[in-house]
């Protein structure tokens, strides 16, 4: 089929690499523009970008959609259809309708749970025991799209970075396969029960608040890892906790309850197994604790 593929970040390059090795056409991959990153806030191409001019596919990076112009330019791939994976950008009704298939989304979440742009971070962060990928036909609102095809993939201890990257493998397998079926696989509404929307993660939300529970501390260290990383402040300096147990210990919130840094929490406490100091790679605890001392009794903000 003559695919435009539509996604940036490292998620949608599973998917694009399927869909070539599938034997699938790509005539054009569209993208985020290039940003301003790193301590020279030099302009960084996308991962997608990257993965398609290595490939040899056209790339577009327009910065709407919603001109006659870009829509213009959409239409002239003549597409069968549109696969989307994490892109970005709102996809206006006009080039929903230009492939002739329309336009097929690779969802990290079993929907209805878990809408909107931060759908592994939140399923994690609420205690779900499963998550996965949802393969839908896309239109006008926010993931509303009937479905085609459904994955799960078992959340466990995993970390967002490490579920994400098999979340992203298990779709782009998932979407190649209804490409297969394009047109004999029923489109199946999305059911008004079980929506919950998955709010884009806030800087505010990486500060661990030691006073709640230690268990729910742990799904947000999880969550956020690698990034942005919850942390927290000791001396003046922050320490990200990339990964963490719960220990069903009492202390005051915030106080450090032993010296391999337990730390009470509003029930029970937490302790630190994977953390990165500022400007350093990530350590275990044990490396931590080598030469970088946190005395009990510290209250930790």
């Amino acid at each position: 089929m003559r695919i435009i593929f539509m996604g940036s970040p490292d998620f949608a390059v599973p998917t694009l690499d399927a869909l070539v090795a599938a034997g699938h056409e790509v005539v054009a991959a569209y993208c985020q523009p290039p940003r301003a990153a790193g301590r020279g806030k030099a302009l960084r191409p996308t991962a997608i970008q990257v993965r398609a001019e290595t490939l040899g596919i056209p790339v577009r990076s327009p910065t709407t959609l919603r001109t006659a112009e870009a829509q213009t330019e959409f239409a002239a791939f003549d597409a069968d259809v549109g696969v989307v994976a994490a892109y970005g950008l709102i996809l206006p009704q006009p080039v929903l309708d230009l492939p002739v298939f329309g336009c097929l989304n690779v969802h990290g979440s079993l929907l209805p749970r878990w809408r909107g742009a931060a759908p592994v971070q939140r399923a994690i962060m609420a205690g779900d025991e499963v998550t996965g990928v949802t393969i839908m036909q896309m239109e006008a609102g926010l993931d509303t799209g009937p479905m085609l095809l459904k994955r799960e993939v078992r959340i466990d201890r995993k970390g967002a970075g490490q579920l994400t990257q098999e979340i992203a493998e298990t779709g782009a397998a998932a979407v190649v396969e209804v490409l297969s079926k394009l047109g004999s696989l029923p489109l199946v509404p999305q059911p008004d029960e079980g929506v919950t929307y998955a709010a884009k993660i806030s800087k505010e939300e990486a500060r661990i608040d030691w006073a709640r529970p230690a268990g729910e501390l742990v799904r947000l260290v999880q969550g956020l890892a690698p990034f942005p990383g919850a942390w927290f402040e000791f001396d003046g300096e922050r320490i990200k906790v990339l990964a963490a147990e719960s220990v069903s210990v009492s202390g005051m919130s915030g106080s450090v309850i032993d010296d391999r840094l337990l730390i009470g929490c509003g029930n029970g406490a937490l302790r630190p197994e994977v953390v990165q100091r500022a400007g350093k790679a990530p350590m275990s605890l044990d490396a931590l604790l080598r030469g970088f001392a946190v005395p009990v009794g510290t209250r930790l903000a």
